[in-house]
């Protein structure tokens, strides 16, 4: 299945969730807003969870995290982005260049690992958020306007 056919079928998988629309939309917008987070084991947990107190779809919260997928070569330059957008908020300054020993493991073992993932999560809200509210809405008139199909095409008795 290439790329177009799987974005077309999980369009039809997500305009048949039997849910409202704002449902439907609220949780691909929470899907969305996690999916850009640097919480790499729980995003998708955290996500489904925040879709279920707000009583949003939690099956189309947990299909927009996994979308991301499709980042995945680029991952690395948007974690970049991320983390300069959130330095830049934290200190009011670029960040200094990477250096490669900030990338040996047991640099990643201390606490200190906080003053990298803080800023980056900073950075994702601040992307993620627009990007959010944007496909919220995009997916609120496509749920409406399919829903509308399907009805206009069911026989009434």
């Amino acid at each position: 299945m290439n790329l177009r056919e799987h974005i077309v079928h999980g369009y039809h998988r997500l305009m048949q969730i039997r849910d409202t629309p704002h449902a439907i939309a609220g949780g691909i917008a929470i899907g969305v807003l996690f999916g850009f987070t640097p919480l790499f084991g729980v995003k998708t947990l955290v996500a489904v969870l925040l879709a279920w107190f707000c009583r949003c779809s939690k099956l189309s919260a947990a299909v927009a995290v996994t979308f991301h997928d499709i980042l995945l070569p680029i991952w690395p330059v948007v974690l970049r982005w991320q983390y300069i957008i959130g330095y830049w908020i934290l200190h009011h300054q670029l960040p200094a260049k990477f250096t490669k020993d900030k990338f040996l493991l047991s640099n990643w073992l201390h606490w200190k690992t906080l003053q990298l993932v803080w800023p980056m999560f900073i950075g994702s809200v601040v992307m993620a958020l627009p990007l959010s509210l944007i496909f919220y809405h995009l997916t609120l008139n496509l749920v409406l306007h399919y829903q509308r199909k399907a009805e206009e095409k069911t026989p009434h008795s």
